[in-house]
C-alpha cells in the first residue's frame, strides 16, 4: 500500500495525539512517523547540530527528558534532506512538527505543512473579537513565539507552563494568568501538550482551549481525504 502521510520532528518522533487523529482518515500503515534527533547520542548531536557562537539557534527535546540546542542552519539542511528522502520513499503529504520558522524548505510534488506559517492565520481566523493567550512550554521559547503570533489581530498574552512536570501546579498558575489578563480563548503550542492537558485547563477556566498540533494534524488529515 502506498505511503501517505509522514510526521516530522527534532527530537522524539511524535505520536501521542496525532497518531489516533489520523488513523480516522488513513490506515496505520500509510501513516510513519519520523524524528531528526531519533537514535542519536547527546554526543552525536552536538557534533552534527552543534551551534557556534552567535548563530541562531533552535531547541529539541530528547529522550531523557532534557532538552538541546542546536544550530538552526545546520538543522533546516538536514530536514530538507530528510525531506528529500521521504518523498522518494514515495509520501504524498509531509507534516512538520518542528518548533521554529524554517524558510527555505521545499519539495517537487509531496505537500508540505509547516505549522509556523500556517497556524498563526489559522488561530486568527478562529479566534476573531477574542483575546487569546498562548502557553509554551519554556521561557527560552518567549522571544521566538512572540514573533510568530505577531500578526494575530488582538496582541496576545504568554505564559510559560512546562508539560513534562508529572504535577499539574505550573499548568494551572500560566492559564489562570492568561486568563486574569482577560484571555478568553487559550492555544497550548508544543508538543509536548497533550489532549490531557487541554481537557483539564478547558474544564478549569470554562474557555475554549486549542490545541495546536491537533489543529494542524486535523488540517493535513483532511488535506488527505
Amino acid at each position: 500500500m502506498k505511503q501517505a502521510l509522514a510526521t516530522l520532528t527534532l527530537g522524539i518522533a511524535s505520536r501521542g495525539d496525532l497518531h489516533p487523529l489520523l488513523l480516522e482518515y488513513l490506515p496505520e500503515e500509510q501513516i510513519a512517523h519520523f524524528g531528526l534527533l531519533d537514535g542519536l547520542s547527546v554526543a552525536d548531536i552536538a557534533q552534527r547540530y552543534g551551534p557556534i557562537a552567535g548563530e541562531k539557534v533552535v531547541m529539541a527535546h530528547i529522550e531523557d527528558g532534557s532538552y538541546v540546542v542546536l544550530s538552526a542552519a545546520r538543522v533546516e539542511n538536514a530536514l530538507q534532506e530528510l525531506i528529500k528522502k521521504l518523498e522518494y520513499q514515495g509520501f504524498e503529504t509531509i507534516l512538520m512538527l518542528c518548533s521554529g520558522e524554517y524558510k527555505n524548505l521545499v519539495t517537487e510534488s509531496a505537500v508540505l505543512i509547516e505549522p509556523y506559517r500556517i497556524l498563526p492565520p489559522l488561530v486568527n481566523a478562529i479566534t476573531s473579537g477574542h483575546q487569546v493567550g498562548i502557553m509554551v512550554a519554556r521561557e527560552e521559547y518567549l522571544d521566538e513565539q512572540v514573533y510568530k503570533w505577531r500578526e494575530l489581530a488582538s496582541k496576545p498574552h504568554f505564559a510559560v507552563a512546562n508539560p513534562w512536570k508529572s504535577n499539574e501546579d505550573d499548568l494551572i498558575d500560566a492559564a489562570l494568568w492568561l486568563q486574569e489578563q482577560g484571555a478568553d480563548v487559550v492555544v497550548l503550542d508544543c508538543l509536548g501538550y497533550h489532549q490531557r492537558h487541554r481537557d483539564f485547563l478547558q474544564k478549569l477556566m470554562g474557555i475554549p482551549v486549542l490545541l495546536s498540533n491537533v489543529l494542524i494534524a486535523r488540517l493535513a488529515a483532511d488535506l488527505l481525504v
